[in-house]
Parts: C-alpha cells; sequence; structure tokens
C-alpha cells in the first residue's frame, strides 16, 4: 500500500495550494461546457424535474469526490482510480476503472465536439465537430497544452455568458414560474435519468481530488474545498437551469440541441445570442482539449502496463507527447463526433464515468476508518449512488455502456490468458 510522499521528498511536488487555490481549480474544471450541452437531455428525460435532478447529481458527485479525496492522499501518483481500484481491490478492478474511463471520456470528447458544432454552426454540427477534434489533436501532438492563465480565461467568460443568460431571462417578460412546476416533470424515474444525465455537467470535480501531492495541508484542505467548489457550481447551474426554464418550458428545453442560446432568442434578446453561442463554443473547446489529453494520457499508462496495445506507449521523441495514445484517440473521437448524437453522448459517457466512480468509491470503503465513525457512510452512499444512476440511464446508453465493459472484460481474460502461457 502506498503513502503521501511527505513535502520535500525527492520526487514530489511542492505543496503550494491553499484552500482558495484549490476552490479555484475545482471551479475551473466544472463550470464549463457541460452546463451548455446536458441541460437539452435532462429536461427531455425529466421535465422540471430536472432540478432536482440536478441536486441529486451534485449528491453523487460529492460522495464520490470525497472518496476520491481519500484515495489521493493516500495513494499521490498519476492515474486515479485505475491506480487506486488496483491498489485497493486489485488489478481486474482497476484495469475496469481506467477501460471506464477511458470509453467514457472518449464520449465525453465527442459529447463536447458536438456542442462546439451545435453552437457554432447548428447546420453542419458533425463537421464542425470532426474538424475540431482534428484540430486539437493536431495541437495536443505538436505538444502544445492549455496553460492555467488560459483555464482562467475561459472559466471567466463562461461565467459571464451564464451570468448573461440569466440576467436576461429571468428579467424578460416571457419569463414564466409557473414552467418551474416539479409536480408536472416525469417521475422518480425521469428524475433519476435527469441525474445521470446532469452528472456530466459535473465531470472535472475530481481535479480537486488529485491535488494530495501539492496542497498544503491536504487532509484540511481537500475536504473543505470539494464542498465549497461543488456548493457554487450547483448554485451556478441551478440558476440557469431555472433562468431557461421560464422561458422555454420542459418541453421547448428538451427538444434544444444549443439550449442557452435558444432561451435568449425566447426572451427577446436576439443580439446575445451570438455572444452565447461563441461563450458555449470556447468553452466546449477548452473542455475537449482538456479531455483528449486526460483521455491520452490514461491511454498512455494502461499501455505501458500492457492493458492496452504496448505501441500506444510510444513518445514522441521531438515533442515528447504520447503520440500514438493522441492519434488514436482523436481518429475514434472523430469517427465518433461526426455519427453520434449529443444525448447519446452523453448518456454513453456517463454511464462509463459513473462505473469508473463505482470502483473509486469502492476503493474507498476499504481504507482504514481512521477513527471515524461515519467514514464508511460516504463511500457506501456514493457506490450506490452511482449504480443507481448509471441504471437509470435511457435504455441505449446502459446497452452500450454494459457492452463496452464486458468487452473490456474479455480482453483482460485474454490478456490474463495469453501472458500465463507464456508465462509456462
Amino acid at each position: 500500500m502506498g503513502t503521501a510522499q511527505a513535502p520535500g521528498t525527492a520526487g514530489g511536488l511542492r505543496r503550494r495550494l491553499g484552500l482558495l487555490d484549490a476552490v479555484v481549480i475545482g471551479l475551473g474544471s466544472m463550470i464549463g461546457a457541460g452546463i451548455f450541452a446536458a441541460l437539452g437531455p435532462a429536461a427531455r428525460a425529466a421535465g422540471s424535474g430536472l432540478l432536482p435532478g440536478l441536486a441529486l447529481a451534485a449528491l453523487v458527485a460529492y460522495c464520490n469526490a470525497n472518496s476520491s479525496a481519500r484515495l489521493a492522499v493516500r495513494y499521490p501518483s498519476s492515474g486515479g482510480t485505475y491506480v487506486y481500484g488496483r491498489a485497493r481491490l486489485g488489478d481486474f478492478w482497476g484495469y475496469l476503472a481506467g477501460w471506464a474511463f477511458v470509453t467514457g471520456k472518449t464520449a465525453s470528447c465527442a459529447a463536447m465536439a458536438l456542442t462546439v458544432g451545435a453552437y457554432a454552426w447548428p447546420q453542419q454540427a458533425h463537421a464542425v465537430a470532426a474538424a475540431s477534434v482534428v484540430a486539437l489533436t493536431v495541437l495536443n501532438y505538436s505538444g502544445v497544452q492549455k496553460s492555467a492563465l488560459v483555464t482562467r480565461g475561459i472559466v471567466a467568460a463562461v461565467l459571464a455568458v451564464l451570468a448573461a443568460v440569466a440576467v436576461t431571462t429571468l428579467t424578460s417578460g416571457t419569463a414564466d414560474a409557473s414552467r418551474l412546476d416539479i409536480t408536472r416533470g416525469a417521475g422518480l424515474p425521469g428524475v433519476l435519468q435527469a441525474a445521470g444525465l446532469l452528472f456530466f455537467a459535473f465531470a472535472g470535480y475530481a481535479r480537486i481530488a488529485t491535488l494530495g501531492e501539492e496542497v498544503r495541508d491536504p487532509e484540511r484542505t481537500i475536504p473543505k474545498a470539494i464542498p465549497m467548489a461543488l456548493g457554487i457550481t450547483l448554485v451556478v447551474y441551478a440558476v440557469v437551469a431555472v433562468a431557461a426554464l421560464t422561458v422555454l418550458g420542459p418541453e421547448g428545453l428538451g427538444h434544444s440541441t444549443a439550449p442557452l442560446s435558444d432561451a435568449v432568442r425566447a426572451a427577446g434578446a436576439d443580439g446575445l445570442a451570438p455572444v452565447v453561442r461563441a461563450g458555449a463554443a470556447l468553452a466546449a473547446l477548452g473542455s475537449l482539449l482538456a479531455l483528449i489529453l486526460g483521455v491520452s494520457r490514461t491511454t498512455l499508462a494502461m499501455a505501458r502496463d500492457r492493458y492496452l496495445p504496448g505501441a500506444l506507449a510510444a513518445m514522441h521523441p521531438r515533442f515528447g507527447v504520447p503520440h500514438r495514445a493522441e492519434l488514436v484517440v482523436g481518429a475514434v473521437v472523430a469517427v465518433l463526433s461526426a455519427v453520434a448524437d449529443v444525448r447519446g453522448a452523453i448518456g454513453f459517457s456517463s454511464f462509463g464515468v459513473l462505473a469508473y466512480y463505482a470502483v473509486a468509491n469502492a476503493s474507498a470503503w476499504t481504507l482504514p476508518p481512521a477513527g471515524r465513525r461515519a467514514a464508511r457512510t460516504v463511500p457506501a452512499a456514493g457506490l450506490a449512488g452511482c449504480l443507481v444512476l448509471a441504471f437509470a440511464l435511457p435504455p441505449s446508453s446502459v446497452l452500450r455502456g454494459g457492452a463496452v465493459l464486458a468487452a473490456g472484460a474479455a480482453l483482460y481474460a485474454l490478456r490474463r490468458a495469453v501472458t500465463g502461457r507464456r508465462a509456462e
């Protein structure tokens, strides 16, 4: 079992981040393109019941992030639940978490690319999505990565756009509070499905949990930063969801492919629509860039351990990037974004990521209680929440997600059989 490195140890990172830094990083990871894409599918599933669905998604996200935080403090190396699962539950569960992450986040990349297309050029959304993936793959291949300054700029721009949407719609003459009546929703099944889809909008919160090696006093700072960042994000998303519902209504919101742009138009602010489209496209491009980097790096880690083809672990001699992994990930995402729809991509992504965090919660449940009586309550609730939301997703998402996980398990078994024969 690994333990966190002490500050100043060889190979360790400097502990320079305080509570405010951790909260800002969490906000930067969560407040992004997800809210521009997930509101429509969630409203189609639950009607105005998407509001309790949003709260439920945030609660499950909190449990997952809390479990990941405890594990990150104990295992501060890169790899996330791929590392935690192998250490706490065995190689298979760590592998399955990594497989779920790679496949689920690949679908997230497609959803973000389609969001770029839906807002930038709705009539050619698939073509724009595929072109965006190709362009960012080329950017990543050359070793150019998004800086912290650019990240802050994107977050500031997104917050400004969301504030403009909320103020414009809530103060318009078309806003009608009766459209928020949750009793007109689709009931508990719809709320659960909406929560599973809206879970997509909170993607990135685990970035706080992986700061264990860089935060001062991580045992205290990280558990405080997680609920603060999640709470702020929930408030922002709830205000935006309420604003969109009051002008579009559940049905109009559910059938919109660019809901926030349509919301400001319904409020009579046609001049603001291009600004919203530009902000959404910018947010989606920023998220897409980070997602492609994350998927390619996890692919690299699994290829190094021979859980994926070893050729994907190759590093470019000049640019110092896993160029084969990036090209493969980029090619798969480009194809998906050219043929998939946003709702299907979000549903499949949510299933894979919920499976990933189910393993994280199960891993956290095995940690010693450390004197806290309720130490296992949060991972137990998180595990149950992940499983319930995963299987409440649209049946097509569950079937595809289950089939992909089964394929991953079969590949693991095949690898074990081949390596076992070689060892004899």
